[in-house]
């Protein structure tokens, strides 16, 4: 008996000959068998080839789950496993399909040995991602992995030859925005792992930093109390909680250079 021919989804078969000048028939077998199966679409950016494998992208999860009218996502870090100063995170994530399922639960992990150069810095939300897919891939039986998940690999299919033109100031203003975001990120999730008071940590912070407030502080002189932040809290965390109460009497309203210098000192031992 001859076997069944496959009938190739066109739009979805079109997108990847576009992308991939030529395809197998063992890599256009699974294409179509995925398309039908889950409803993934080349075009829309649901799938990749890589090294003649298909992998599943987070924006094709996320759809997936729209369309299979999915309850919720929960998604926390696992503080035990979680180190800000050496920007290594670890998230479980929680998949609800409906009101009355009581979950699938995925976990992530990055640290800047396992992520692209490309998303070097954002470790915290590249962990919290590839949570969500392993949730996501769970809870709708999807075999394939998510290319999220694939270590130093992740993000960079998609990149273009570097341009040798300078950078337009845009692009200058674009790149110091997401550094301060990683940047607040970091300092978000100390105050939610050692449950300290926000506005006492940003009096001591625009004191450490010699500004009457916070925003007017260089990004090394963050980068260096939030060294510092960790640094103190991990080893002497009654210390920290007494410098910082010491601050809800009276608010810090203007800085010495002494007491900037000191402090710098102090991150130093640190």
């Amino acid at each position: 008996m001859a076997a069944k021919s496959h009938k190739f989804i066109p739009g979805s078969f079109r997108s990847a000959r576009q992308r991939w000048s030529s395809l197998s028939t063992a890599e256009r077998i699974r294409l179509d068998a995925y398309s039908r199966e889950f409803g993934f679409s080349v075009g829309m950016g649901d799938l990749i080839l890589l090294g003649s494998n298909w992998y599943v992208t987070h924006t094709g999860l996320l759809r997936l789950a729209r369309r299979k009218r999915c309850s919720g996502i929960h998604a926390q870090p696992v503080m035990e496993f979680c180190d800000a100063v050496g920007s290594r995170w670890a998230f479980k994530a929680t998949v609800f399909k409906s009101q009355k399922c009581k979950g699938f639960v995925g976990y992530g992990d990055a640290d800047p040995s396992n992520v692209s150069a490309v998303v070097r810095g954002a470790e915290m939300r590249v962990a919290e991602t590839r949570a969500v897919n392993r949730a996501l891939r769970k809870a709708y039986g999807i075999g394939i992995c998510s290319v999220e998940e694939l270590g130093s690999l992740s993000g960079s299919w998609e990149l273009k030859p570097q341009s040798k033109k300078a950078p337009r100031s845009n692009d200058i203003q674009d790149e110091h925005n997401a550094n301060g975001h990683r940047l607040r990120d970091r300092l978000r999730l100390l105050i939610r792992q050692y449950q300290l008071d926000a506005s006492l940590v940003k009096l001591y912070a625009a004191e450490f930093c010699g500004t009457q407030e916070l925003r007017q502080a260089s990004r090394q002189l963050i980068e260096e109390f939030i060294h510092h932040l960790a640094q103190c809290a991990a080893h002497d965390l009654d210390g920290l909680l007494r410098r910082l109460n010491s601050y809800a009497s009276k608010p810090v309203t203007s800085v010495s250079d002494n007491t900037k210098a000191d402090n710098q000192k102090v991150a130093g031992v640190a």
